[in-house]
């Protein structure tokens, strides 16, 4: 298939940009690299340096006639998203709604959106949040992808346009940006090969559900032939706690040096956790990756990173 991946250069969208390849797809990312690097960019895809909000890309997907497109391309960045909501809306709502034109116009067979777990379910003290719970926003981030899903479905509804809609965990793995979602992966990481301090804030008992990249771009691709218009939720059901990750990475690392402790920050959740059980069973799609293994290889990836 013909197959377009905006944000293609960034962390995650370069791994599916990969597994799209392998699966022998034709791939054209589209990026600002507002965050992604054109050291990402996978040699065999065309690359066209563009923001998804340019009326211009009306004429790009005129020329290319995608068959499908993934759109990764976003603002992540909640503390961003605070202090201008009006950037963040633009970004993730207008950007999106320009794309689902296109799509309409020029009879894209499949849109395929990345949305959030961890900022559309809220709190998840007792059980996995699963599909059917409510969403629960309390950043303008989150407010934004919850409205970009809503268009999303509208334009299946209206007009016949097949989507999914991807409900990602904390992602981690190569090529993370510590800035980004589960950035703290990145973080612990690069204090671990300096052997500096790390600093944990609060208690370090938040939990998050941690998911390989790897994993979330075979979700990707198992979402492109799988069943369409149904959101799902991808992370791995399974709590692990900042104290808890840290530990492993510093083991991993061999350092024995503790981390340090600073005031929690205002507005983080103390558990999130996704439930994946309708993942599995429609797009016959599990993760593989355990923490251990994942957080080995991008352990490593920093390494040679910085050598």
């Amino acid at each position: 298939m013909n197959v377009l991946v905006t944000g293609g250069a960034g962390f995650i969208g370069s791994h599916v940009v990969e597994t799209l390849i392998a699966a022998k797809h034709e791939v054209t990312i589209v990026d600002d690299f507002s965050s992604g690097k054109r050291a990402n960019v996978h040699p065999k895809a065309q690359l066209q340096k563009m923001d998804v909000r340019d009326p211009n890309i009306s004429t790009f997907f005129q020329k290319h006639r995608f068959d499908v497109v993934f759109h990764l391309a976003a603002q992540i960045d909640v503390r961003k998203s605070m202090n201008d909501p009006f950037f963040d809306a633009s970004v993730n709502i207008l950007g999106t709604l320009r794309l689902l034109e296109c799509c309409r116009a020029y009879h894209v067979k499949k849109f395929i959106f990345t949305s959030s777990g961890g900022v559309m379910y809220g709190e998840c003290p007792t059980r996995p949040a699963s599909e059917e719970d409510p969403s629960l926003p309390i950043s303008p981030y989150g407010f934004s992808k919850a409205t970009a899903e809503r268009y999303v479905r509208f334009y299946g509804e209206a007009y016949g346009l097949s989507y999914n809609i991807l409900r990602y965990a904390n992602v981690y793995g190569p090529r993370q940006d510590p800035h980004g979602e589960a950035g703290v992966v990145a973080i612990f990481s690069g204090k671990v090969i300096a052997k500096e301090t790390a600093t944990i804030y609060g208690t370090g008992k938040q939990e998050r559900d941690y998911v390989y990249v790897q994993d979330v771009a075979d979700a990707n691709l198992a979402a492109l032939e799988g069943p369409a218009n149904r959101l799902y939720n991808i992370g791995t059901g399974v709590a692990t706690s900042v104290n808890d990750l840290y530990q492993r990475l510093a083991k991993l690392g061999k350092l024995t040096k503790p981390a340090s402790s600073a005031r929690a920050r205002a507005g983080e959740l103390d558990r999130s956790v996704l439930d994946i059980t309708r993942a599995q069973k429609e797009l016959h799609w599990t993760p593989k990756v355990s923490l251990d293994e994942g957080l080995k290889q991008t352990l490593d990836y920093f390494k040679h990173a910085k050598s």
